[in-house]
């Protein structure tokens, strides 16, 4: 689980690990992390729980937590790329610092490229295993602020699609999850936020994760789902559906059979 120490990541950590499974904490602040390790070892006692401190966009760093996080469980069977920021400002694109921008391209994109990457040779190993982006509905509509974010996202979506169409035929399953509107300190800044009296809960985040992690999702692989609206039940009900029409993941609709592209 990256970016484990705060937020969604460390609703997340706390989910599984009540539902029984050991759990690696990664993110960049270690007393953040080690803080939510007390709190797995206080309710959860059974599960093992390994703490890795990483910048996510350091190659060097990524590689040393995987190597400290097999080591410490035995092996990676689910990561949840959790660890994400959002632009400073919210506006658009013109108003925007186009740095701060990629700043958020680069931390939304390169870390959860280098977690893949240095997880999946021991997964094509087993011939099993998981990936889970949590994304965002930024990256598959449109916005009228925070560009760098829906672009980030919109590329996470794409990295989620290609894995599997690489991976799948090698036992790897990949998800994209939207978490909703989860009340956290990155919504309580954003100012598109200020008004919101409903959010999202963290258990149907949790549910959704778990259900992932457990394999009753793998019909979904490469593909998105939003908590909040989406129920472990009704994605397995509409699973054949979502197959048959190709839905739920970025793609170029034709416009209709004599469309060239189609």
């Amino acid at each position: 689980m990256t970016g484990a120490g705060r937020g969604i990541g460390r609703g997340i950590a706390l989910g599984l690990a009540a539902a029984g499974y050991d759990v690696a904490l990664v993110g960049r602040t270690r007393a953040h992390l080690d803080e939510v390790a007390a709190l797995v070892a206080g309710r959860s006692p059974q599960v093992r729980v390994v703490v890795a401190a990483a910048d996510l966009v350091d190659p060097t760093q990524v590689a040393d937590a995987v190597a400290r996080v097999e080591d410490g469980l035995g092996g990676i069977g689910l990561v949840v790329n959790n660890a994400g920021v959002i632009e400073r400002a919210e506006t658009d694109f013109v108003s925007d610092d186009v740095e701060d921008a990629w700043r958020v391209v680069e931390t939304n994109v390169r870390g959860p490229m280098l977690v893949a990457h240095a997880v999946l040779p021991a997964m094509l190993a087993r011939g099993e295993g998981r990936l889970l982006q949590v994304n965002s509905g930024s990256g598959y509509s449109t916005a009228g602020a925070y560009t760098g974010y829906g672009i980030s996202k919109g590329s996470l979506a794409r990295l989620t699609t290609l894995l599997d169409a690489q991976y799948r035929d090698c036992g790897i399953r990949t998800l994209d999850l939207a978490p909703g509107v989860v009340a956290t300190d990155m919504t309580a800044a954003m100012p598109v936020h200020a008004d919101r009296t409903r959010w999202t809960s963290l258990d149907d985040v949790v549910a959704l994760v778990r259900a992932f992690g457990d394999g009753e999702l793998d019909a979904l692989s490469g593909r998105f789902v939003r908590a909040g609206a989406d129920t472990v039940a009704s994605l397995l009900a509409a699973a054949d559906r979502i197959a048959d029409t190709d839905a739920r993941r970025l793609r170029v609709p034709a416009y209709g059979p004599d469309d060239p592209l189609a």
